[in-house]
This record gives structure tokens, C-alpha cells and sequence, in this order.
């Protein structure tokens, strides 16, 4: 993994679950850095999580709200929290957040005298995670690592369906069949349609996990044996 920069997807649910959690925060800072000690280099895309679902909420009860500006309260408030992971590392992180994947500015050479970047949202009709999937490309990364507050993704929501099966290994096809097509503000989905399209296209694999079992993590990034989905074909 130390050839290429390794891409995390870092879900708003762990950064903000109801307040901002400065424990996982500290715990996720110290895996990182012990990865970076070890010749590690990180792109992390900040999500926004249940903070941005209150804004929009409290927008509705005021007035008539588009998707559009549904999608713009989600994107800053990633932006936002993409401000407090670039600030906790500040000593080995590129100074400014990245905020258009698509920039003509070379930002490969961010990581040319830093151990890390972090971005965030960038237009309506998309989450992180497919600021995740063009980053991955952009810098020639196999490999996205979906960090949530979920074990594993499955089959159909298991908070409402008794049934629902723990997905372990599963292809892109047969993923977008779960997750489906369309994108909507605030869709909440183990990984977002959009981005799983891309991600099939460019032959990607997507890991979905824990982000609050550390343990896990630096099994994932040793590459050795861990809990969570694998999506690829």
C-alpha cells in the first residue's frame, strides 16, 4: 500500500454522530500517524454525516428546500468537517482542503512533501464517497477504504428487515442491485450509487467498515486478514 497514497472515506457518522466525537478522533489520529511512521500516505474524504441531515430538517421547517440545496448544506458541512481532520493534522497534512477532484491544478504534488490531504464535497448529485472513487483514479489508488459506524453492509436495511444478510464479498453488479442506481440528498447507503458506478468502471475495490474499530483498521491497512465488505470483481 505504501506505493500509492491509501484513500479513506471517513463517514460523517464517526466524526459528528450527535456531538463531534473527540475520542474516535484522537484514536483515529493515532492509527494514522503510526501508518505515516511507516512510510504511509493517506487521502482522506470527510463526510458530513447526521449534522447535515439537522440542517436540511431544520431548513424544511422553514421553507421549501430543492435538492440542489439539500445536496449544498450536506457539502459544507463536509467541507466543515473536513476543516477539523485537516486541522488535527495539521503537522503532516497539505495546508488547504481539497474541494474539487476535478481541479486542473496538479494536485498529485500534494503529497509530493506531505504525508496526507483531506478533502470534501464538491457539486450537488453525489456524496463523498464519489469524491473518494475519482480521487482513487486521479492518483492512480486501487483501493478505497469506507470507514462508518457498520460492521459490514447488507443486502437490505437489518434495522427493518429480520432477514437482511451480512454481505462479505460481493461484485459491483451485484452491489449497485442493493444500492441501486439514482442518487437523492441524504440517501443513506453503505456506499453511494454514483460513486459504485465509477468504482466498477475503473476496476476499483471498495472495503466497508468500522471506522471506530481501530484494531480493524490497521489490519486493513497491514493487509491482513479483517471484518468487513469487500466489493470488487
Amino acid at each position: 500500500m505504501q506505493n500509492s497514497p491509501v484513500v479513506i472515506s471517513l463517514g460523517g457518522s464517526l466524526i459528528v454522530p450527535d456531538e463531534i466525537d473527540s475520542v474516535f478522533l484522537k484514536n483515529f489520529k493515532n492509527v494514522i500517524i503510526k501508518k505515516i511512521e511507516q512510510g504511509f500516505k493517506f487521502i482522506i474524504i470527510a463526510g458530513g454525516g447526521k449534522i447535515s441531515r439537522k440542517y436540511v430538517d431544520a431548513a424544511r421547517q422553514v421553507t421549501d428546500i430543492t435538492k440542489d440545496d439539500q445536496d449544498w448544506l450536506g457539502i459544507h458541512t463536509t467541507r466543515l468537517n473536513a476543516h477539523l481532520i485537516r486541522t488535527i493534522f495539521r503537522d503532516y497534512s497539505y495546508p488547504v482542503i481539497t474541494d474539487n477532484p476535478n481541479t486542473p491544478e496538479k494536485i498529485e504534488d500534494y503529497l509530493l512533501n506531505n504525508s496526507l490531504m483531506v478533502a470534501a464535497g464538491y457539486r450537488p448529485g453525489n456524496s463523498t464517497d464519489y469524491i473518494a472513487t475519482l480521487l482513487a483514479v486521479r492518483f492512480n489508488c486501487n483501493l478505497i477504504i469506507n470507514l462508518s459506524n457498520i460492521d459490514y453492509a447488507y443486502d437490505k436495511d437489518p434495522n427493518k428487515n429480520s432477514d437482511a444478510k451480512k454481505l462479505v464479498n460481493i461484485n459491483w453488479s451485484d452491489f449497485i442491485k442493493v444500492v441501486g442506481n439514482v442518487w437523492e440528498p441524504g440517501l443513506n447507503t453503505p456506499f453511494d450509487p454514483v460513486a459504485s458506478k465509477v468504482s466498477k468502471e475503473n476496476k476499483l475495490k471498495v472495503i466497508i467498515a468500522n471506522g471506530r474499530d481501530f484494531e480493524n483498521l490497521e489490519n486493513i491497512l497491514a493487509n491482513k486478514p479483517y471484518k468487513g465488505t469487500t466489493i470488487q470483481d
